[in-house]
C-alpha cells in the first residue's frame, strides 16, 4: 500500500508538470487580451486542480489494471488458436469499450438527423469490426501501411456522397471514440497478441491498432450520412455561468460531480465485467494479481470521475469565453498564433498520452524517448490547432486540409519504418481526446460565434485536423531518425546503435521471411 501511495504521488507530480503550462497560458490570457469574469476564472483554477489529481489517479489505474487486463486477454485469446474466438472477443471488446466511451455522448448530441442510439451502436459496431481486422493483422503480419491507404481511399471515396455539414461531423468521430478508456486497454491488447509471434516484427505489430480502430467511426459516421443525408447539423451551446459566491462555485461542481459518477460507472462497468467474465472462464489469476486488478479499477474511476469534471465544469466555459474574447479583438489573426500556443500545451494534458508514450518507451527499450515522442504531439497539435483557427477565420473548407494531410501522411508511411508509422497513426486518436473536446473545440466554438461563421462546417473538424497531424510529424521523425541511423552505419561500418527489431531501416522483408 505504501508503495501504491508512493507511484500515486509520483503520477500526481507528472499530471500536475503537464496541466500547468495550458493553465498558465489561460491565465495570461484571462488577465491580458481576453479578461474573463472572475466566477468562469475561478471555476477553471479549481478545474485545473481536479483535473490534476484525476490525471494521477487515472494514470496509475490505466498502469495497474487496464494494461493487465487488455495484455492478459489479448494474450489467452491468440494462445488459444481459435480463430472465432479470437474474433468474437475482439469485436466484443471493440464494442463494449466503444459504447462506454463518455465522449460518444457527445458526438451523437451533434448529429440530429440520425437518432443518438441509432449512432452510438453504427459506431460501435465499426470499432468492432476494425478492432477485428487490427487483431487479424497483427497475427498474420500484414503491413499497416496497405491497410492504412485502402481504408483511408474508402473513406475518401465515402465523403463525396455525403453532404458537406455532416463531414466534420463524421471525421472528427474518429478522434473522439478513441478516448481514454479505449485507448489503453486496445494498445494492452495488441500488446497480448503480438507476444504470441517470434518473429522480428512482433513488437512492431503490436502497435497500429488504435490507428485503425479510428477509422471504424468515420466509415460508419459516413455510411449513415449517406442513409439519413442531414441538411443539417447542431451542436450544443456551451453555458458560462456566473457564481455570487464561492459557495455557489462549489455546487456547479457538486451538482455534476454525480452525473459523472454515473457517467464513468457506466464506461467503466462493462470492461469489469468483460475481464471479470474472462477471470472466471479461463485467466483463473491468483487472489493477489486479481486484488491488484481491482484496485487498479477503482483508481481508474475515481480518476476519470475527477478529470471528466474538472474540464466539463470548468475549461469548457473558460475556452469558449476566451474564444470570443480573442475573436472580438481588433486584430483577430492572433486567434491562429494563440491557437498553436494553447494547442503545444493542452496535449501534454490528454490522459491517453501518457500511457501511448510509456508504453512506446517499453516496446522500444528507450529508442524512442518520451520527451522526443511528446514534444513531437505538442509541435503536431499546435500547428492542427493554428490550421483550426484559420479555417474559423476564413470558412475554408475542411477538405483542403485533410486531403493533401492524408495524402502526405500515406506517402511517408511507404518510406519510413514500420514502428513509425504504427506509432504515428496511433498518436492521431490518441492526441484528439477529452482535453481537445473540452477546452479546444468550446475556444473553436467561442471564436466561431463571436465571428458570425457557420459553427458546423467552421469549428468542427477541430478534432479532425488534430487527429491527422501527429500522422505527418511523427513520420517525419521516423525519416530524421532513419537519416541519423544510416549515417552513423556509413560513419562507423557497424550495426546501427539502435536495437533492429525495433527500429528498422529496411523493413522490406516481411514475417516468416529471412531477412
Amino acid at each position: 500500500m505504501r508503495q501504491m501511495n508512493r507511484i500515486l504521488s509520483e503520477k500526481i507530480k507528472e499530471a500536475l508538470t503537464s496541466v500547468i503550462p495550458i493553465t498558465v497560458i489561460a491565465i495570461i490570457l484571462c488577465f491580458s487580451v481576453a479578461p474573463v469574469p472572475t466566477s468562469t476564472l475561478s471555476a477553471f483554477i479549481f478545474g485545473a486542480i481536479l483535473l490534476v489529481v484525476g490525471m494521477g489517479f487515472f494514470t496509475l489505474g490505466a498502469e495497474v489494471a487496464m494494461t493487465p487486463i487488455g495484455e492478459y486477454v489479448g494474450s489467452y485469446i491468440t494462445k488459444s488458436r481459435k480463430i472465432w474466438l479470437m474474433i468474437i472477443a475482439a469485436f466484443a471488446v471493440g464494442f463494449i469499450i466503444t459504447i462506454a466511451e463518455p465522449d460518444l455522448q457527445v458526438l451523437a448530441n451533434q448529429v440530429p438527423a440520425v437518432p443518438n442510439m441509432t449512432l452510438i451502436v453504427a459506431v460501435a459496431v465499426g470499432v468492432g469490426i476494425f478492432l477485428v481486422i487490427a487483431l487479424l493483422r497483427v497475427l498474420i503480419g500484414i503491413r499497416l501501411s496497405y491497410l492504412l491507404i485502402g481504408c483511408y481511399v474508402l473513406v475518401f471515396v465515402l465523403s463525396a456522397f455525403v453532404p458537406d455539414n455532416f463531414l466534420s461531423v463524421a471525421f472528427d468521430s474518429g478522434g473522439v471514440t478513441t478516448g481514454p478508456m479505449t485507448v489503453p486497454f486496445i494498445m494492452a491488447l495488441g500488446v497480448g497478441v503480438s507476444a504470441i509471434r517470434s518473429d522480428r516484427h512482433a513488437h512492431n505489430d503490436s502497435f497500429g491498432m488504435v490507428a485503425l480502430c479510428s477509422i471504424g467511426p468515420i466509415l460508419a459516421v459516413l455510411i449513415l450520412g449517406m442513409i439519413y443525408k442531414p441538411t443539417e447539423g447542431s451542436y450544443i451551446p456551451v453555458t458560462v455561468t456566473e457564481f455570487e459566491d464561492s459557495k455557489q462555485l462549489w455546487l456547479q461542481f457538486e451538482h455534476a460531480l454525480p452525473d459523472y459518477c454515473k457517467e464513468v460507472a457506466v464506461a467503466l462497468g462493462p470492461v469489469a465485467g468483460f475481464f471479470l467474465l474472462f477471470q472466471i472462464v479461463a485467466l483463473r489469476l491468483n487472489g493477489r494479481q486479481l486484488a491488484k486488478i481491482c484496485v487498479g479499477l477503482l483508481y481508474t474511476y475515481l480518476g476519470l470521475v475527477l478529470f471528466l469534471t474538472g474540464v466539463n465544469v470548468g475549461f469548457m466555459p473558460a475556452g469558449n469565453y476566451l474564444g470570443q474574447q480573442i475573436a472580438k479583438l481588433e486584430y483577430k489573426w492572433i486567434l491562429i498564433p494563440i491557437g498553436a500556443i494553447i494547442g503545444y500545451c493542452v496535449v501534454s494534458a490528454e490522459p491517453a498520452i501518457h500511457v501511448l508514450t510509456k508504453q512506446v518507451e517499453e516496446l522500444t527499450d528507450g529508442a524512442i524517448a518520451p520527451k522526443v515522442l511528446q514534444t513531437s504531439l505538442s509541435v503536431s497539435v499546435a500547428i492542427a490547432i493554428g490550421i483550426a483557427m484559420l479555417r474559423v477565420m476564413t470558412g475554408i473548407s475542411i477538405y483542403w486540409f485533410l486531403i493533401p494531410g492524408y495524402a502526405v501522411a500515406l506517402v511517408l508511411a511507404a518510406k519510413v519504418s514500420r514502428v513509425f508509422t504504427a506509432i504515428a497513426f496511433d498518436s492521431g486518436g490518441v492526441a484528439s481526446g477529452p482535453m481537445t473536446a473540452t477546452f479546444v473545440l468550446p475556444f473553436a466554438m467561442g471564436a466561431c460565434d463571436a465571428l458570425g461563421g457557420n459553427m458546423i462546417t467552421d469549428a468542427f473538424g477541430v478534432v479532425a485536423v488534430v487527429a491527422m497531424m501527429p500522422l505527418i510529424v511523427i513520420q517525419l521523425l521516423g525519416l530524421f531518425y532513419n537519416k541519423k541511423s544510416e549515417a552513423l552505419v556509413t560513419q562507423e561500418n557497424t550495426e546501427i546503435p539502435l536495437d533492429d527489431e525495433i527500429i528498422e531501416i529496411n523493413d522490406d522483408v516481411e514475417p516468416g521471411e529471412e531477412s
